[in-house]
């Protein structure tokens, strides 16, 4: 079975081994739970979309086996106009591919931990836009402040305290500072519980022994990876991430571009600001790792460096999660005397 997935209303398209259609209905939610759970055992497709995971648990439940397939890889089935039938079939056809690479169904605990992240990434940016208006408006009164958090609540509290300051201005800032005081609240509560959450669990602990990768990274990749299941090889992962180069080939002649920045955009960001701590502590440090980002920095600009070092970091988090062992500085045979005897 071939399921178009949706809010209210399901598109079930129903094939044989002879690929011959049997059915093809329209249900609505209460129904697809009861057609399914009337149904023998058999293998069902849909997009990995909006609430594909709980369907997925809910039909594995049933006995069912489930594939999720990334939504871009079943467009260019769709035949005809765009409608829930062509979209079913089209979902069917896409199935039959071999090289389509399915999407595992994350479990309930997975998709609490990316909840926070999503939560967490709103009020990062409302605190942001909270801090950047309060600045700007400020400017217009001759009132400037230091970039940071500290600066600004250093500032923001001065202005409260200031007696000879305009009771608007003052009325204004409170608000403000009352604003920011309750999104800061509410981060380091979600950041306190991710980092609960990912000690407790044994990928997390694997992801937080890995250099520049703290309780959030850590967490990030846990819940959306898990293992690593869905790659091959490490080369899969980093390319799902977004950091190889683009690649534009004709017959003998092939030119690599910018990173392609596809895959999840979240994971990525937060890789690359990883990358950027180990970067700027590589000289301190004499393993493998950094001797080889010390030797890549001079020879490349920072924002290269920090890339091809998040590149290297993806590939390192797939096989240490593959192997389920931590991460250990390695040192060239010469050095690890060394090391050994200081």
């Amino acid at each position: 079975m071939a399921i178009d997935l949706a809010k209210n209303v399901f598109q079930v398209l129903g094939m044989n081994s002879q690929a011959k259609q049997v059915f093809n209905k329209r249900l609505n939610r209460a129904q697809l739970t009861e057609f399914m759970s009337q149904q023998s055992v058999c293998n069902v497709v849909f997009e990995a979309c909006y609430s594909s995971h709980y369907w997925g648990r809910k039909f594995l439940a049933m006995g069912h086996g489930v594939r999720l397939i990334p939504a871009q890889h079943v467009t260019p089935f769709v035949r005809g106009s765009k409608n829930d039938k062509n979209d079913a079939m089209a979902i069917y056809e896409a199935s039959f591919r071999p090289n389509i690479r399915f999407v595992p169904i994350k479990t309930e605990a997975q998709q609490e931990i990316l909840m926070l992240h999503r939560v967490r990434e709103r009020l990062v940016k409302q605190r942001i836009a909270c801090t950047n208006q309060i600045r700007g408006v400020l400017v217009d009164f001759g009132i400037c402040f230091a970039q940071g958090h500290s600066a600004f609540e250093r500032a923001m509290w001065d202005i409260i305290c200031d007696e000879a300051q305009r009771p608007l201005i003052k009325l204004m800032a409170n608000d403000f500072w009352e604003e920011y005081q309750a999104l800061t609240k509410r981060l380091e509560r979600i950041n306190s519980l991710l980092k609960q959450l990912v000690e407790r669990d044994p990928n997390g602990k694997i992801l937080l022994s890995i250099p520049g990768v703290g309780p959030i990274i850590a967490s990030a990749f846990a819940a959306a990876i898990g293992a690593g299941q869905a790659f091959n090889s490490p080369k899969e992962l980093a390319v799902w991430l977004g950091l190889t180069p683009k690649q534009f080939a004709s017959g003998n002649k092939s030119v690599n571009g910018g990173i392609t920045k596809r895959g999840d955009c979240y994971l990525r960001k937060q890789l690359i600001h990883g990358a950027r701590t180990v970067v700027s502590h590589a000289s301190k440090k004499q393993d493998d790792l950094n001797l080889w980002i010390t030797q890549l920095r001079s020879r490349k600009s920072i924002c290269s460096a920090v890339v091809a070092t998040a590149h290297r970091l993806a590939r390192l988090i797939w096989v240490l999660l593959q192997k389920q062992v931590p991460y250990a500085p390695q040192y060239a045979a010469n050095q690890g005397a060394n090391h050994g005897t200081c």
